[in-house]
């Protein structure tokens, strides 16, 4: 059995339309079929605007993986919405860059990042 991270956070990137909707429905589909507890958020760009308590809850936590976009956008965001991200113990997943199929790999690799 494998471990999983404390925490893991799917961004749906819904208004920004960048990642390939075939991985962004692939990935969400394998982590609810997984049973592994996992957050869904419409749009992390939308929760830094908002400034949403939410982003430095996760933002305080270690062992959590970020299943969104560019790394250095999604520590911009975070940091924008006052909640900067740990050097350790965090995760990012880029399905802008990388396949559904490698994501997921990563998403339920033993240990936390």
């Amino acid at each position: 059995m494998t471990a999983t991270p404390l925490r893991v956070l799917y961004c749906n990137c819904t208004y920004a339309n960048v990642v390939p909707k075939a991985t962004k429905e692939k990935v969400l589909r394998e982590l609810a079929a997984s049973g592994i507890p996992f957050d869904a958020v419409p749009d992390l760009c939308e929760l830094s605007a908002k400034r949403d308590p939410c982003l430095k809850e996760l933002a305080g936590e270690g062992g959590v993986k970020i299943v969104a976009c560019y790394p250095r956008a999604v520590k911009w965001l975070f940091s924008a919405a006052g909640a900067k991200l740990p050097e350790d113990g965090v995760e990012i997943l880029n399905m802008r860059t990388e396949t559904a199929e490698d994501v997921l790999k990563k998403v339920f690799a033993e240990g936390t990042p």
